[in-house]
């Protein structure tokens, strides 16, 4: 029974994809996660979807999402300004292949996600991130995605694995998504 406002953010007369039983799961959970002020955290191997599934679930409640690419080389000095941005904006990001992140890294961006969170939940207006007072506007939504068991992954401290609610993601089912495609171009 979860619930989220509508956005009104403006996106375009763009594609959807195709909703099959894998991206309803996937909904659900995401759906259920930010209703609890979590984050959503699809994973699974590469083409199954989730990066697709956050942005078009994201689409559909017309809230902007934005996807960054993470590599070994973020900062959490990088991390902070774009948190700041992100809670500043209300929109929606999804990192993609998050625990590609040192693990250092992601021990302090723990702390800067559960700084958010912790607003969110308290409902407040502005809070103070980085020693900066930012604006907040609730609709803000962190997702993150992960590729487990390839080489150059980290696994996610515990701390930062309590912020999210995995979704297992798996190779979708392309007969079927073929065949809705085709049904909603006007083929019998």
């Amino acid at each position: 029974n979860a619930s989220l406002g509508y956005g009104y953010e403006y996106l375009g007369n763009s594609a959807r994809l195709v909703i099959t039983p894998l991206t309803d799961r996937c909904y659900r959970t995401l759906m259920g996660a930010l209703h609890l002020q979590y984050g959503g955290a699809p994973e699974g191997p590469a083409g199954t979807g989730k990066t697709e599934s956050v942005k078009d679930l994201a689409k559909a409640l017309a809230v902007q999402c934005v996807v960054f690419n993470c590599s070994d080389g973020l900062d959490y000095k990088a991390m902070s300004k774009f948190f700041k941005g992100l809670a500043s904006s209300g929109a929606w990001c999804c990192f993609d292949e998050f625990n590609r992140i040192n693990l250092e890294v992601l021990s302090v961006i723990a702390q800067q996600l559960q700084t958010i969170f912790n607003a969110i939940k308290s409902k407040r207006r502005s809070f103070i991130f980085d020693g900066t007072e930012i604006t907040l506007k609730l609709t803000c939504a962190v997702n993150i995605t992960m590729n487990p068991g390839y080489a150059g992954r980290s696994e996610l401290p515990d701390n930062l694995k309590a912020l999210f609610r995995p979704c297992a993601m798996m190779i979708p089912d392309y007969a079927l998504i073929a065949e809705i495609s085709l049904y909603s171009n006007g083929f019998q």
